[in-house]
């Protein structure tokens, strides 16, 4: 045992971590960056605000790696696909798949990216948010690009205005998608690439 003298410190454990970020994600989609002060966090974890400066100095950090956790999880599977090799239609399809898998896994986080980005592009501590968008729009357009130069989409598409129409129409679904529902991210997949790709196939 230690003397009393002596003082130990324990860390917090990354499971610990992980409920808190989560507890955090929850607040921040639900009542806005701004409007969620660590009181309101902490209030939601069960716990005194004080507490959670034991696991984080600032609510910018939570929203930090709530956001950047989520970001490297998406592009480590976007990237996977894009390395692949598929075809602009199966890569079309996968990137659509990991985009709904990643909304089952971070829902909160992807709420929040929509609503908040363009308030946080102007922090130094968030220009990464504008690098990811910019990878974002390359891999989607460079996509299109080559299923319309392959002859596998329309050659009438207008390039831009379906990159939009495919990235609303996906990540918009984390307004009303909820885990565990009654569809699994890669059914409501199937069922959205099913009426997307009805549209810009080439029809036989």
């Amino acid at each position: 045992m230690p003397k009393n003298s002596e003082k130990t410190t324990v860390s917090p454990s990354p499971e610990r971590r992980e409920e808190l970020l989560a507890t955090a994600a929850e607040v921040f989609a639900a009542q806005g960056y701004n409007a969620t002060t660590v009181r309101k966090i902490a209030d939601a974890a069960g716990m005194l605000a004080g507490s959670l400066y034991y696991h984080f100095d600032s609510k910018e950090s939570m929203l930090d790696e709530i956001l950047s956790t989520f970001l490297d999880e998406l592009w480590a599977r976007y990237d996977a696909v894009l390395a692949s090799g598929l075809g602009p239609r199966e890569t079309l399809e996968a990137l659509v798949t990991e985009s709904f898998r990643e909304i089952d896994r971070h829902r909160a986080a992807v709420a929040i990216y929509q609503k908040e980005s363009k308030h946080l592009l102007d922090q130094p501590r968030f220009r990464y948010l504008t690098d990811s968008q910019a990878r974002f729009e390359k891999a989607w357009l460079g996509t299109l690009e080559r299923g319309v130069a392959a002859q596998v989409f329309r050659a009438d598409l207008d390039i831009r205005l379906t990159y939009r129409f495919l990235r609303d129409t996906v990540w918009v679904a984390a307004s009303w998608y909820r885990p565990g529902g009654q569809h699994s991210p890669e059914e409501i997949a199937r069922q959205y690439l099913s009426m997307v790709l009805e549209g810009i196939a080439v029809r036989e």
